[in-house]
C-alpha cells in the first residue's frame, strides 16, 4: 500500500500532467468573500467546515485553518456515497486521533444531516449557559456541497419550526456589534440555535500541482481553467498507477454473466408484461450501467494488452493515449481527420467518475501512509 501511495502522489508531477502549468484559479469576488468570512466567523459559535470526502485534506483552505481551529468546529466530509467506505473509516479515525470532531455525510440525506445537526447541538452545550442565541456557520471550498447541506438544513428546520411562508428565513438578532439582522434557519430552541443561511465560500489552497489536479478532478476548480483532457489524463494516471482497471476484470465478468441470465429470463417469460414495462422504465439506467461496464472493460483490456512498463513516465503516457483513443469508440464519438485531441471523450469520462459510476474513491493519502 505504501508503494502505491508514493507512486500516486507523483502522478501530478509527471510531465504530461504538469505541462499545463500551475492550477491557480479563483475569481476576484471569492477573495473578497474570504475576507468577509473572517468577520462573520467572529459571530459564529460553531463552524461546520464542509470538505469533499474524496479529498479530505486537499479540499481544506490552509490559510484559514488557524482561525477555524480556534473555533468550535466540526469537519463534515460530504459526498460519502462517492468515497471508499473502508478507507473513509480510517480517515475518521485519523481526525479523531487529532482531537478533531469529524463526521462523513451525504448532504442530500435527511438522516445524515440530522446526525450532523445532533453532533452540532452536542458541541454547543458548553456554550448554552453563556448565550441565549447561538449561531452555526457553514464554510468550505467550491463544489463540496455547502448549498445542498444548507437546503437540507432548511427543510429540517421548516419541519421542526413551521412558518407560514415556506420561503421565509428566520431572523437572528439583534446581536452585539452587528448593525443589521442576519438571516438563518432555526434548528433548536432553549437556547435558540440558528444556521446562517449563506455559506462561506473559501478560496481553495493549491500549494502544489497534485492538490490542484485533485481539486480540478472533483470539480472545486473549473474545468475551463485546467482543461478537461488534462484532468482526464490525471485521472487515468491515478487509476493505472493503482492498478484499478485490473481489479475491474472480475467485476466486469460477473456483470456480463448476470446480464445474460436476465436477458434469458425475460425472453422465456413472455407473459410477464409487468417485467417488460419495468425493463422499459429502466432503459436509461441500464444504458448507463452498460456504458460503465464497457468503459471498465476497455480500460482493463488496454492494461492487460499493454506490454510497456507503466513505471516509466513516457510509457504510462502512451498507455493513457491508447485508453483515450479506445474510449472514443465506447462513447461513439466520431473521429475527425487531423484531430488527435480527446476533449469530448475526456468530458464523458469525467462525468462518469464525478457521479460515482466508476466506483467509490478517496484520492488523498492518509498522512501516516505517505
Amino acid at each position: 500500500m505504501r508503494g502505491l501511495t508514493r507512486a500516486a502522489k507523483r502522478a501530478g508531477e509527471m510531465a504530461f500532467n504538469a505541462g499545463g502549468g500551475a492550477v491557480n484559479w479563483f475569481p476576484g469576488h471569492m477573495a473578497a468573500a474570504s475576507r468577509a468570512i473572517r468577520d462573520r466567523l467572529k459571530l459564529a459559535d460553531l463552524v461546520i467546515e464542509v470538505r469533499d470526502a474524496r479529498i479530505p485534506l486537499s479540499s481544506a483552505n490552509e490559510d484559514l485553518q488557524p482561525v477555524l481551529a480556534a473555533k468550535r468546529r466540526i469537519l463534515a466530509l460530504n459526498k460519502k456515497d462517492l468515497a471508499n467506505p473502508n478507507i473513509m473509516n480510517r480517515w475518521l479515525n485519523h481526525f479523531k486521533s487529532c482531537k478533531q470532531d469529524c463526521i462523513s455525510i451525504n448532504a442530500h440525506s435527511s438522516s445524515s444531516v440530522n446526525q450532523l445537526l445532533g453532533l452540532a447541538e452536542l458541541k454547543l452545550k458548553e456554550a448554552i449557559s453563556k448565550e441565549p442565541t447561538l449561531l452555526i456557520m457553514v464554510v468550505g471550498v467550491p463544489n463540496v456541497g455547502k448549498s445542498a447541506l444548507i437546503n437540507s438544513i432548511h427543510r429540517i428546520a421548516t419541519s421542526r419550526f413551521p412558518v407560514h411562508d415556506k420561503n421565509k428565513r428566520a431572523t437572528v438578532g439583534p446581536l452585539p456589534g452587528v448593525t443589521q439582522d442576519i438571516a438563518g434557519y432555526k434548528i433548536a430552541s432553549q437556547p435558540s440555535i440558528y444556521v446562517l443561511d449563506t455559506p462561506g465560500v473559501l478560496v481553495p489552497s493549491i500549494p502544489d500541482m497534485e492538490t490542484g489536479l485533485k481539486l480540478a478532478l472533483t470539480g472545486a476548480v473549473k474545468d475551463s481553467a485546467v482543461g478537461e483532457e488534462r484532468i482526464a489524463k490525471y485521472l487515468l494516471s491515478l487509476l493505472n498507477i493503482r492498478k484499478t482497471p485490473l481489479h475491474w476484470e472480475r467485476l466486469v465478468h460477473r456483470r456480463d454473466e448476470l446480464h445474460k441470465e436476465t436477458c434469458s429470463r425475460n425472453e422465456n417469460d413472455s407473459r410477464d408484461s409487468l417485467r417488460r414495462r419495468r425493463c422499459l422504465d429502466n432503459a436509461v439506467a441500464l444504458y448507463v450501467q452498460d456504458l460503465v461496464t464497457d468503459v471498465q472493460r476497455t480500460l482493463c483490456s488496454t492494461c492487460l494488452d499493454f506490454t510497456g512498463n507503466t513505471e516509466e513516465e513516457s510509457e504510462l503516457e502512451s498507455l493513457i493515449d491508447m485508453q483515450l483513443t479506445a474510449l472514443r469508440k465506447v462513447f461513439r464519438i466520431p473521429h475527425k481527420p487531423f484531430d488527435e485531441t480527446h476533449g469530448p471523450t475526456s468530458k464523458k469520462l469525467l462525468t462518469l467518475f464525478r457521479s460515482g459510476k466508476l466506483g467509490p474513491f478517496i484520492l488523498d493519502d492518509l498522512p501516516d501512509e505517505q
